[in-house]
């Protein structure tokens, strides 16, 4: 289901007033109305933008591959991977191919957004991860038989998931990856440098990250500024948010506490119905 906000309707709600910092890119706009329908003063800081894998000679191969000799399963990481696809077969004439094909490999997603991904091409995910995480995704692979196997996989951006294609590979599988975008830096260091002496000050109550190369970026940019000390500190006194385990996971490996993670949808809505919940007040009886 498509995320949609009636702007002209405000929301009562506990984030009334609060500076609510948004480090994202792609639907900032989306973002952002859900927090200032409810009161919030937005902090915009755009940091990533998707591109294109800049070479689509690799990508019109794996289509074409995919369609002539189509692997047993395909892991669909990413609903912005699987729309991506789309795009390039369409570019390269051979969109209504790809999603005959599609339909009829068994689809492992890792979560619901490669299932909305889907269900824009009227397709539907065979399987789903245990948890929308590449460990969920191994728990599902854990109780199906893949020796000898071919398994497309749609990787995101230039991260070649180790973790996965050893795992695939260390139980006999024959692997067909595919990288069709890739994360570019959006915003200049000026803005991030900003943002993270907000964070250092105490003028941010909640930052809320809905993607790992958001944090990437946050923290690239402290490295070279050398106030990496001061990032750390000031999300120490804000109120954190991810998005989902992907992102918690990510924050927490560099020890970063996150307070608000929601636990069974992980998209903007229910993120944001978290942070409202976490900042709710207390009454006493």
């Amino acid at each position: 289901m498509t995320e949609t906000t009636d702007r002209k309707k405000s929301i009562p709600s506990p984030l009334s007033g609060r500076a609510v910092a948004l480090p994202e890119s792609r639907q900032l706009d989306i973002l952002a109305d859900l927090f200032e329908r409810r009161g919030a003063a937005v902090m915009r800081v755009p940091l990533v933008s998707i591109l294109d894998a800049p070479d689509p000679a690799p990508i019109r191969n794996w289509l074409t591959q995919f369609i002539a000799h189509p692997p047993h399963h395909l892991i669909i990481l990413t609903g912005e991977g699987l729309r991506r696809l789309a795009g390039f077969a369409q570019r390269a004439g051979c969109r209504e191919e790809f999603v005959q094909t599609l339909s009829s490999v068994d689809k492992i997603c890792r979560g619901p957004k490669p299932g909305r991904a889907l269900k824009e091409l009227g397709l539907q995910p065979d399987r789903l991860g245990k948890e929308p995480t590449t460990g969920g995704i191994i728990a599902t692979l854990d109780e199906m038989p893949i020796a000898g196997l071919e398994i497309g996989v749609q990787l995101y951006g230039e991260d070649p998931n180790t973790l996965l294609m050893d795992y695939l590979r260390g139980r006999g599988a024959t692997v067909r990856a595919v990288a069709p975008y890739i994360y570019a830096p959006r915003s200049d260091a000026d803005k991030v440098l900003a943002l993270i002496s907000d964070l250092a000050a105490g003028r941010v109550d909640v930052i809320a990250f809905t993607s790992q190369p958001q944090f990437s970026r946050l923290l690239s940019v402290a490295r070279e500024a050398d106030c990496e000390a001061d990032l750390f500190a000031g999300l120490a006194r804000t109120t954190v948010a991810a998005v989902g385990p992907v992102v918690a996971d990510q924050l927490g490996s560099l020890g970063i506490r996150v307070d608000i993670c929601p636990q069974d949808a992980f998209f903007m809505k229910p993120m944001v119905t978290e942070i409202e919940r976490h900042l709710q007040p207390v009454h006493s009886g």
